[in-house]
């Protein structure tokens, strides 16, 4: 369970000025815990605090640093059984779902504390004309300066680690902004980090109201901006970010193909976790499902099944697939998205029914494309199929997307295959299995409106670091 309160954490220290930020047990709608909220004073406390130990962050060895991350490794692995149900009671995780999140933490970290011993450059040899005689050249990555990171709801644990950990391996300090419904996750990395050696003023871990934030975005003093969650948010923090380096990670409608040529029986397994896995609340959650019209029906008929067989309900239980969606409201509006969906001519499969925050794991067939059940982000338990004839085809639907962050392709065509991965605007994709798959090394990210710049340690730990050259001229001999 839960404690009954949680600190922020401000320059590496526990601070508990309030308890106004009230976090519920989404599944019950109770009142799971209590949370200090930050000021703009306490804000700007923590950005000057980043700066004041960037020096020393900068130049700890890499062993030191890497000793910090295997230390977090550790006690994460301690705590897991108490991390997972933090994520089950804040966020609403089915408790095997909020275990494989626990379980990519601690690899997140893991990742990291291997990278971080390998932050390097590269010697150069600059002759490449008559005028560069005698000259060579060299660089090395220099770590950015103090961040401001930005997390989501729907993964509290992970997608801060894939802020936290890379600025750790390269010695970045930085001001973490958790989402206000789930900051219990974050907060807990911040309790271990405080057990650790870091420099004082390294981090900050500061849940706030949206309007509170402004600096995590705007403030000259911190050099790059991460930001995870809705398009919208986003695309509006990167306008007034000013000069700084901004990472967007955004939303999706994620379309995966399913061609004739597919083994059935593990497509359905695959689309099933693709689509209805914590309650559809990913990113990359399978939302378009484009079935070659040879094996349609029988595709449909299979997948109905299995998805009249998930069980839906309280997420602490083993047998839970389908837990509740983050809030009442988020439930409601992808209802209205459901019956709008119908109204315009779509067939409801399966599912559509909602009690309070719970929504059926719901399949749509024949919804006409500009519905926003198909245009939009749905972020919950809804996938929508159509079939088609053409492969090309298929990828131009793909494609006539305003997202692209991955695809799907289920094929055993070499060529097909290639011509996914040439043709498709996405950011990643996947063959023989759903969009939804990701391992925490991959660069991970995505195009058009699903955000700008790439996640996974090794590239987000190049977003960290600047190129700093240098040049050497030998004289000639006299």
């Amino acid at each position: 369970m839960l404690k009954s309160s949680y600190p922020y954490y401000l320059g590496g220290q526990a601070c508990a000025p309030n308890q106004d930020l009230i976090v519920t047990d989404k599944y019950t709608g109770e009142v799971a815990t209590r949370v200090a909220v930050a000021d703009a004073a306490a804000i700007d406390a923590g950005i000057q605090a980043a700066v004041d130990s960037f020096e020393e962050m900068r130049r700890m060895p890499p062993y030191a640093r890497q000793a910090i991350l295997q230390h977090c490794m550790n006690r994460f692995e301690e705590r897991f059984d108490e991390l997972a149900m933090s994520l089950c009671i804040e966020a609403g995780k089915p408790i095997k779902d909020a275990r494989g999140e626990v379980t990519r933490l601690i690899d997140t970290f893991r990742i990291a504390a291997e990278e971080s011993v390998r932050v390097s450059g590269e010697v150069m040899n600059l002759e490449i004309s008559p005028r560069a005689k005698g000259y060579r050249g060299m660089y090395q990555r220099v770590p950015i300066g103090p961040c401001s990171f930005i997390s989501p709801f729907n993964f509290p644990l992970n997608l801060a680690a894939h802020k936290i950990a890379p600025a750790l391996a390269v010695g970045c300090p930085f001001v973490l902004k958790p989402a206000s419904r789930t900051p219990i996750g974050a907060l807990m990395i911040g309790e271990i980090l405080s057990e650790t050696d870091i420099p004082s003023g390294a981090f900050s871990i500061l849940p706030c109201s949206r309007d509170g934030a402004d600096m995590f975005t705007t403030d000259d003093r911190l050099k790059l901006l991460s930001f995870t969650g809705s398009p919208e948010v986003g695309w509006n923090l990167k306008s007034r970010a000013g000069r700084k380096p901004v990472v967007l990670e955004l939303g999706g409608n994620a379309a995966c193909i399913v061609d004739h040529d597919t083994d059935l029986d593990d497509a359905v397994t695959r689309l099933i976790i693709g689509a209805f896995y914590q309650s559809g609340q990913s990113c990359i959650g399978v939302q378009r499902i484009l079935v070659h019209e040879q094996i349609y029906e029988t595709l449909r008929d299979k997948l109905v099944t299995a998805t009249r067989k998930l069980v839906m309900g309280d997420p602490k239980l083993e047998t839970t697939f389908i837990g509740p969606m983050i809030s009442e409201s988020e439930a409601q509006r992808l209802e209205a998205w459901i019956q709008s969906a119908i109204a315009s001519g779509g067939r409801l499969l399966c599912g559509g029914k909602r009690n309070g925050a719970m929504l059926e794991a719901t399949l749509l067939e024949d919804v006409p494309a500009e519905e926003p059940i198909c245009a939009s982000e749905a972020f919950g338990p809804v996938a929508v199929l159509s079939r088609f004839s053409s492969f090309d085809q298929a990828l131009r639907d793909v494609n006539a997307s305003d997202f692209g962050l991955q695809a799907g392709i289920f094929t055993r065509d070499l060529y097909k295959m290639q011509k996914a991965w040439d043709e498709l605007e996405v950011g990643g994709v996947v063959i023989g299995d759903v969009p939804s798959w990701r391992v925490d090394n991959m660069p991970y990210g995505g195009v058009k409106d699903s955000g700008i710049g790439r996640e996974g340690i090794r590239f987000a730990m190049e977003d960290m670091t600047e190129i700093r050259n240098l040049v050497i001229r030998t004289p000639p001999e006299s």
